[in-house]
Formats: structure tokens, sequence, C-alpha cells
């Protein structure tokens, strides 16, 4: 269903990702961990994981796309975004998309892992079990190449220390000797921390290549169930 958006503000989260706000003209309905497709074009359409909750975005849709100079198909979308800004023009949407949503009849502990901006994925199903008052307990591993990258780290470190039920581990490639977190990679941190996943729910958003390895090694070597894990990626690899 294409949907006309106003674009209302547009703000830096870190180096080269950008936090966009979108109004759109008729409330989109969505769930938990699911994305919409920004339309460039009549047969173009990108892909971006809605960063807000569905009970708490009160009509606007926030999205979180990383675009790097070498990333022209987020920076073109971040560029059409800024002029549909300055010039007061709309930009057009489909949505709601996805079958990664948060299942939240599980009674299963919840495993969430992000790479980079996939973030904005976990940040929507995270936000919804919290207001929502879910009492799984709630594992969020967010990894990154460094620590800037971690653009809403001090957010996150709030929230588990506010909900018992919420455990938030920062994972880095990179860091200074004052770095408090996990060094390496994110699925690395996960294999260390969990001697079996077998009753939890897992939910996976970064390159394709991470889901792909995260279900081939968890399923594996952590009893992970596939049924259980859940990625955008998963439709398509």
């Amino acid at each position: 269903m294409t949907i006309k958006c106003q674009v209302k503000s547009i703000e830096p989260l870190a180096c080269n990702t950008y936090q966009i706000l979108l109004h759109p003209e008729t409330p989109v309905s969505f769930k938990a961990g699911q994305y919409l497709l920004v339309e460039m074009g009549e047969k173009d359409k990108r892909p971006f994981s809605i960063a807000s909750s569905p009970c708490r975005h009160e009509g606007e849709l926030e999205l979180h796309i990383g675009a790097a100079e070498h990333n022209a198909y987020a920076s073109e979308v971040v560029e059409a975004m800024q002029k549909a800004l300055e010039d007061g023009s709309e930009i057009a949407i489909d949505a709601p998309h996805g079958d990664a949503w948060v299942r939240e009849e599980s009674t299963n502990d919840l495993l969430l892992i992000a790479g980079g901006t996939g973030f904005s994925y976990v940040r929507s199903i995270l936000d919804h079990c919290v207001s929502q008052k879910l009492n799984n307990t709630i594992h969020l591993y967010w990894g990154a190449k460094d620590e800037c990258q971690l653009y809403a780290k001090e957010e996150l470190v709030e929230i588990a220390d506010a909900h018992s039920n919420v455990h938030f581990v920062p994972v880095v490639e990179e860091a200074d000797a004052n770095w408090s977190g996990k060094l390496g990679n994110v699925l690395q941190a996960v294999e260390e921390d969990f001697n079996s996943l077998e009753n939890v729910d897992i939910y996976i958003a970064g390159r394709f290549e991470m889901a792909g390895a995260a279900r081939e090694q968890f399923t594996q070597s952590k009893q992970a169930k596939r049924d259980q894990m859940y990625a955008d990626a998963y439709a398509f690899i």
C-alpha cells in the first residue's frame, strides 16, 4: 500500500547515520519489527526497518539510515529525504512489510542481535516489549565498528537499569583502553555468553551474511531452533 509522507525532521545520530521522522498522510498499522519501502521510482523500492514501536509512534514513523559515501543505495534515500524536507514535498512509502515481527504470545526469553543500523529493528521490538510491560527476559547485543557508532548506548543503559528483565551488551570491533564492553564480533559475544539457546526467541538485524552465520552457528552449537529465529534476511536466504 503506497502512502504519502511528509518529512518532519532529519537529525544526525552518528557519523553518516541519520534519524528521519516521517508523518504519513494516513496512519500506518504495523507490528514491532516490520519494515517499510521507500519508493525511489516505479520499480525502485528500498527497505528500511521502522525504528518506532506501534504503541508509541503517535502517527510518526522513525527510520535510522546509515548513509556512508560508498553506500549509494542508502545515501540517495537520505538525499531525497533532505530535498523533500527543504521544499515541503512528499515521499512515497509502501508499508508495512516483513514477517520478523515480535511474537508477543511467546513465554521464551528474547535475544535481540543488531549489527550497525540494524539496531533500528531491535529498537522497535525492545521499545514495544518495555511499553507493553512484557515480563520476558530480554538480552540485547549491539555490535558496531567502534563506540561512536553505538549512538543509543546511553539510552539503552538507562533502559536496562530501569527494567530488571532487560540486559544490554554493547560489542565493538575497535576500542580504546577505556572501553568496558565486549570487544570483537557480536555473534562471538553471544556464543561466549550462552550455553544454550534452545528456549530463546532470537531476532536478528544486520547484513545478510551475519544473519546466515547466526542461524548456522546457533542451531549447530547452541541448540537454537530455526522456527524461533527471526530476521528479514531469512525471507531471502
